[in-house]
């Protein structure tokens, strides 16, 4: 039986793993058996970190908008409340950038929704 030589296997998967490891310290980056605890690490830190940033974002813009609402005399949970009882349909990336950018837009936001809890 011929014999198997696999030097082009092997190679091909530690030149992917390496890849991967370009830039990372020390001989994480040249050493194939400390680069690969890395990027498993590194990938799995990236996977989990994907979902947590969504979480961070939106605890972000939560920030923003309690923020802009106070300047106006609501707080963030009155300010929502009376958004949906006015009928406006606008998300929390929407309403923090408004806040941000454009503080008077805000402030007419702030007073229909003061004006829909009064009415309701």
């Amino acid at each position: 039986m011929a014999r198997v030589k696999r030097g082009v296997t092997t190679h091909a998967r530690h030149r992917k793993i390496l890849k991967l490891a370009k830039g990372y310290r020390g001989r994480a980056s040249t050493n194939f058996r400390i680069a690969v605890e890395k990027v498993e690490k590194g990938l799995a830190y990236a996977y989990r970190d994907r979902r947590t940033k969504k979480r961070n974002f939106r605890a972000l813009w939560i920030q923003r908008i309690n923020a802009g609402a106070r300047l106006h005399g609501l707080t963030y949970s009155r300010f929502i409340s009376g958004l949906k009882k006015a009928g406006i349909e606008l998300d929390r990336k929407v309403l923090s950038d408004i806040a941000t950018r454009e503080p008077e837009t805000f402030k007419s936001l702030v007073a229909q929704a003061a004006q829909a809890l009064r009415a309701a």
